[in-house]
């Protein structure tokens, strides 16, 4: 299960990205959680304590660890120099993932402002090998919250994912993203896109969702509800599974994620 979450800031796509890794765990599997986001918060999803979230250090501004795996003498946006395009990462996750509850640990890749998707500069070609060692080497499930917009998708970092979620709030910004986000995953052949609506409060939310997500011919897997335990978790700085697993949420992203399963994903 090779699984990318992606939507507009702010439509909660963290949250939904780390109560399914949990709900998985739970399950059995071992989970893999990639943090692709510049922000980097999905430790707070997935209940890792923030003193040891504060020491992580992303990937891809590990300087020395960029230079080691790509062998060259100076590490920038800017750089010019020669390096390897196929670096070695496949110790990477056993090395820099941090262990989380319910068999989930997490793999901080931060993020590399291109300012274009055809930027050769180290950080990204360590990201991009290590995205195609994951989805082709490894024997653990994974979930990528990615960065917001479509940014990771035009840099082929998510290429190859069995599913790509697109998480929409009811509004006219969030749901534009749909069909980008749709035609370029279809580019770099990721096998199915799918929308989650978020933070629903009404049944004019629900049915603006619906009908954005089957013009687009995206098929929805949930509705999420506007759930105050989700603030409430943040203001506890708890992962909202851990403040209540059976609040309307939670219930609503256990079946999505159960959805998953039954679609092979």
């Amino acid at each position: 299960m090779k699984i990318a979450v992606a939507g507009k800031g702010g439509v909660g796509k963290t949250t939904v990205a780390g109560t399914i890794a949990r709900f998985l765990g739970r399950d059995g599997l071992r989970i893999l959680a990639v943090d692709a986001d510049p922000s980097y918060t999905l430790w707070s999803a997935l209940g890792i304590p923030e003193d040891v979230a504060n020491k992580i250090v992303p990937l891809t501004e590990n300087e020395e660890l960029v230079e080691e795996r790509l062998q060259i003498k100076e590490v920038g946006p800017t750089s010019t120099g020669v390096f390897k395009l196929n670096p070695r990462v496949d110790d990477l996750a056993a090395k820099f993932a941090i262990s989380g509850p319910d068999n989930v640990s997490l793999l901080v890749a931060g993020t590399i402002d291109l300012g274009g998707s055809g930027c050769m500069c180290p950080s990204a070609t360590l990201l991009k090998s290590l995205m195609r060692h994951l989805v082709i080497g490894t024997d653990e499930a994974f979930i990528m919250d990615m960065d917001a917009g479509v940014e990771n998708l035009g840099r082929g970092t998510t290429r190859g994912m069995d599913a790509l979620l697109v998480v929409a709030e009811p509004g006219r910004r969030a749901l534009d993203i749909l069909g980008k986000i749709k035609n370029l995953a279809a580019d770099i052949g990721v096998g199915k896109v799918y929308a989650v609506g978020n933070k629903v409060a009404t049944s004019e939310d629900a049915e603006m969702i619906r009908e954005r997500v089957e013009s687009e011919g995206i098929p929805l897997l949930g509705i999420v509800p506007l759930d105050e335990n989700i603030r409430a978790a943040d203001r506890k700085g708890m992962a909202p599974i851990d403040l209540d697993s059976n609040s309307p949420a939670m219930i609503a992203i256990k079946e999505i994620k159960d959805q998953l399963v039954s679609l092979g994903h």
